[in-house]
């Protein structure tokens, strides 16, 4: 007799699962569907980590250190000694600083508003007219502005100001116009929907939503008051120029170097602090975690 082939072994369905003329079915009831695993809750990332915090700032310690040591051991003759004695250096920072914090005071109050205003109602026309002035004073040269500011206003720290004011607009009321724009209109009409006036809607959707771009903006100026800041010494307004000069004119390099490190310090120093103000005040509910 020939040999019979084992029979193919049928694989075994799930429970509740059945065969009808070659398709598979599933009885209701009879097997429940494995519910899925619940999503494991991603855990906060901290907005401000120990390597922000201390990385950049130990770098210009150390830079300052070592300018200090070299300046120590260093053999300055009489003009050089002249340029950085008597606290020289230390008023020109100071100066620097209050030229920096006085201009972005300046152009907060007067950008922001401006940009809120330049996105509201029959304002929004005359959006480019502004914007076209805002180009104006940032493409003219800083050096030129700052010329004739001084033949119209006198030589002396009101003229620095206005000049360094004019050239760190643009940044700002671009950034807040743009930020304000890019708002949701669905979100800004669910607002409305709900009772908001429009005030309402301004102060707590659409500035907290652009607060990111605001932000920008303003870290942005910061730095470049810094920079603009240094030439504030030729319309008689002081500041870290006032080194810089001396040590161009008299050719003094020790005097030419101590006043860019510390001007290139400085805006660092003030674009760090700059970065930690946008991660604290940016809306947490913005963030995008992976």
């Amino acid at each position: 007799m020939p040999e019979r082939k084992p029979a193919a072994k049928v694989p075994a369905r799930p429970r509740g699962e059945h065969e009808v003329k070659g398709l598979a079915f599933r009885d209701d009831g009879e097997a429940e569907q494995e519910a899925p695993a619940p999503p494991v809750a991603a855990r906060p990332s901290r907005r401000i980590t120990w390597q922000k915090l201390t990385i950049l700032p130990a770098v210009l310690a150390a830079v300052l250190i070592a300018t200090w040591l070299w300046f120590e051991q260093a053999d300055l003759d009489s003009i050089s000694e002249n340029a950085l004695s008597n606290g020289q250096v230390g008023k020109a920072l100071r100066q620097h600083i209050e030229l920096t914090a006085i201009s972005t005071f300046f152009v907060l109050i007067i950008a922001i508003p401006l940009g809120i205003l330049l996105t509201r109602g029959a304002f929004r026309k005359t959006a480019p007219v502004f914007m076209a002035l805002a180009n104006m004073g940032q493409a003219t040269p800083a050096i030129g502005l700052l010329a004739l500011l001084v033949i119209w206003m006198g030589i002396g720290e009101k003229a620095a100001l206005t000049g360094i004011i004019i050239y760190a607009v643009l940044p700002v009321l671009s950034n807040t116009i743009a930020g304000l724009r890019a708002n949701d209109p669905t979100l800004l009409e669910a607002a409305r929907g709900i009772g908001m006036s429009q005030l309402g809607v301004l102060a707590k959707v659409e500035l907290p939503l652009a607060v990111p771009l605001i932000l920008a903006g303003v870290r942005t100026a910061l730095v470049l008051n810094v920079g603009t800041a240094t030439l504030a010494t030729f319309g008689g307004g002081g500041g870290l120029g006032v080194l810089i000069t001396t040590g161009i004119t008299n050719q003094r390099m020790p005097v030419l170097m101590l006043g860019s490190i510390l001007t290139v310090v400085l805006a660092l120093l003030v674009d760090w602090l700059a970065s930690l103000a946008e991660l604290v005040l940016s809306p947490r509910g913005l963030e995008v975690r992976s």
